[in-house]
């Protein structure tokens, strides 16, 4: 099993994608901590892993507090006597443009999907140095490229995202820290089901997207992100760090979709 012997901790972890990786690194003989504001889903999971048998305890927090960063970390180790990997997948998808992103949206958005991750890296660097290195994985989005008009806030969070990454790879890989990052398309979670349809979107929304966004004719599901995770952390992967990775079925970058008209 690739990750027997290892400690994980996924942020975000009771549904969703953060779900799909805590699933598999334990199925892969990782010890996972999960963790999320849901405690009843973020028990099931733990227990539903452990019944499985896996390894795998709850923990809630709020990440928007510097203090519960440090205190997910420090009870981490506190169950598992060691942490070895960090995903922080955690993060609020904030609705927002120039004139609704005031103040407190900014500020607790980016509390959430910028700050906390660099505390929780931060809290966990000395326990990274004490077992020879470690493995984070942020998750970020393709929309911290650019983001929709809606989205002002979100994407310049997730822009920070990647700079953060990419800093702290090319600061602590001598250390053996590998710092890696996905940039996320469009994929079917729970949570994004019922965005689109609180959007107005008809409940069969998946099976209806244009070939312009999905050209497989779906779009990506958290248990293939979860793969693609799982590859990025492992140490038979080598010593891979400071990766932006764009995960979607079409290129990003200097895309120009066809102009078709009925």
């Amino acid at each position: 099993m690739k990750l027997a012997g290892k400690v994980a901790l996924v942020t975000g972890s009771t549904t969703g994608i953060g779900e799909a990786i805590a699933r598999l690194f334990a199925e892969e003989q990782a010890t996972v901590m999960v963790h999320g504001l849901d405690r009843d889903g973020g028990e099931r999971v733990a227990r539903e892993i452990t019944k499985a048998g896996g390894k795998a305890q709850f923990l809630e927090g709020k990440l928007e507090d510097p203090e519960a960063c440090v205190d997910l970390v420090e009870g981490t180790v506190r169950a598992f006597g060691r942490i070895d990997i960090l995903v922080n997948n955690a993060a609020i998808m904030t609705r927002s443009n120039l004139d609704s992103t005031d103040a407190e949206t900014f500020d607790r958005t980016i509390a959430i999907n910028l700050r906390a991750p660099l505390l929780l890296v931060r809290a966990a660097a000395p326990h990274f140095r004490a077992v020879g290195g470690g493995a984070v994985l942020n998750i970020g989005s393709i929309n911290g490229y650019c983001g929709e008009n809606n989205q002002l806030a979100y994407a310049i969070s997730k822009g920070g995202l990647i700079t953060l990454s990419r800093n702290l790879a090319d600061s602590h890989g001598q250390e053996g820290i590998r710092v890696n990052h996905f940039n996320l398309g469009w994929v079917l979670t729970p949570n994004e089901y019922a965005l689109k349809m609180r959007e107005g979107l008809p409940e069969d929304w998946p099976h209806k997207i244009a070939k312009t966004f999905a050209p497989s004719g779906r779009i990506l599901s958290p248990k293939e992100i979860a793969h693609y995770a799982l590859a990025f952390v492992v140490e038979d992967g080598g010593p891979v760090s400071g990766a932006v990775v764009d995960l979607e079925q079409y290129p990003i970058v200097g895309r120009n979709p066809t102009k078709e008209t009925d």
